[in-house]
């Protein structure tokens, strides 16, 4: 079979921090080895991720798409933006039987359970203007949102006549299901109420586990009304945080092939299928490494950035190294977690390759920083910077797509 997975690994130390709160406010932890470990959702990264395609201009916006229950307004504003003439209500009204037409989800004026004066106002707004919503969130590239506003343009004297004609409604279903982003292409999409409309997710991220054991904090804090006089005493605000401070194993896999799948042709007549492969992968291994969830972070300034990372090309199935920390990694006196972090991920990563028949045609690269990561020169072919792994492995994998057609 004519698969290729990308794995990508990283070892990342945060200080204090809470990148990702639970229900309590507390930072999400979980138990692996039989003790409590910190632990940051998969879900969490990947918006990270998504948002660094973004702020960093890895790609360009019409690579990207968005995702909200406010499908119908996105979609109106690209409708006016097209034809001016067209009012705001009617483009809304156009907007919602396309969608609900395209994707065959039903769109209603939400009814919200409101509180404070603000958020009443709010609601009875958006009651008065019939602004429609979907029911969950809704995933669409730019360029399918492009072609559903072009669409609702042609059909704007009759909407509701022009999308019963068997072509076009067929014709606002081929939008909305080609064309995909490259955000979609990797996180994937489900539609609830139209499952034909489901994109398979190229990519899976882990949940980020500390290789160690881990204790939540809690900080007592006050702060002092600027206001006050002498004579006045005690803090105008008291509270409490909670955080922890952890080496992170972090791991996410891309399946190429499924890729490949989900972004079809390329993004112009004069591009190879490869090209956007290449664009697509090269944006995802340079934003999972580098963005960073940001809860808290004002709070905690926590902007680091990993240590140690490893990426693999391979054909078999994906592979993951966490199980090189089922056992806790024990921090000896003054030495930190991240040096016995690194040497444990150098020893299992050939043992488990040598085990299972480690590929001929896998490669492997490594980016490393000081010399507690010492032990994993050698684990592959090392690069100096995130820019040249980023480049080594599309063109990797922009080599394996010409050879596969």
């Amino acid at each position: 079979m004519n698969r290729n997975f990308l794995d990508v690994h990283a070892l990342q130390t945060v200080p204090p921090s809470n990148l990702n709160r639970d229900d309590t406010g507390a930072p999400k932890s979980a138990v692996y080895g039989g003790v409590p470990r910190a632990r940051v959702s998969s879900q969490a990264w990947k918006r990270a991720t998504r948002g660094y395609f973004k702020d960093a201009q890895l790609l360009d916006p019409a690579e990207l798409g968005v995702r909200t229950k406010k499908v119908a307004e996105l979609l109106a504003a690209r409708i006016t933006g097209l034809d001016t003439s067209i009012a705001q209500a009617d483009a809304l009204r156009l907007a919602a039987a396309v969608i609900e037409t395209a994707t065959g989800m039903k769109l209603a004026v939400p009814e919200r359970k409101t509180r404070g004066v603000k958020a009443e106002a709010a609601a009875n707004e958006e009651q008065a203007n019939g602004t429609p919503r979907s029911k969950y969130l809704m995933f669409l590239s730019a360029r399918q949102l492009d072609g559903l506003a072009a669409l609702a343009i042609d059909g704007a004297s009759d909407i509701t006549a022009y999308l019963k004609d068997k072509d076009n409604k067929a014709r606002a279903k081929q939008i909305a299901d080609t064309g995909h982003s490259v955000d979609i292409a990797l996180f994937g999409r489900m539609v609830a109420d139209s499952t034909d409309f489901n994109v398979d997710a190229a990519c899976q991220v882990a949940h980020a586990l500390s290789v160690h054991r881990v204790e939540n904090e809690s900080d007592y804090f006050t702060a002092v009304d600027d206001e006050n006089t002498e004579a006045e005493s005690g803090a105008g605000m008291i509270g409490t945080v909670d955080f922890n401070s952890a080496t992170l194993y972090r791991y996410a896999s891309v399946s190429i092939h499924q890729l490949a799948a989900n972004l079809g042709e390329g993004l112009r007549e004069d591009q190879s299928a490869a090209t956007p492969v290449r664009r697509a992968v090269e944006a995802f291994v340079h934003a999972f490494i580098a963005s960073l969830p940001t809860g808290k972070i004002n709070t905690f300034g926590h902007h680091t950035l990993p240590d140690a990372v490893v990426v693999t090309l391979r054909t078999t199935r994906p592979i993951s190294f966490v199980a090189a920390f089922e056992e806790p990694v024990t921090a000896e006196a003054g030495s930190g977690h991240l040096r016995e972090a690194s040497a444990r991920l150098a020893a299992y990563i050939p043992e488990i390759e040598r085990a299972y028949g480690g590929e001929e045609s896998a490669r492997t690269w490594v980016l490393r920083i000081g010399s507690a990561t010492e032990k994993l020169a050698g684990a592959g072919e090392e690069m100096p910077s995130l820019t040249a792994l980023v480049d080594a492995v599309g063109s990797a994998v922009a080599e394996r797509m010409e050879k596969l057609g």
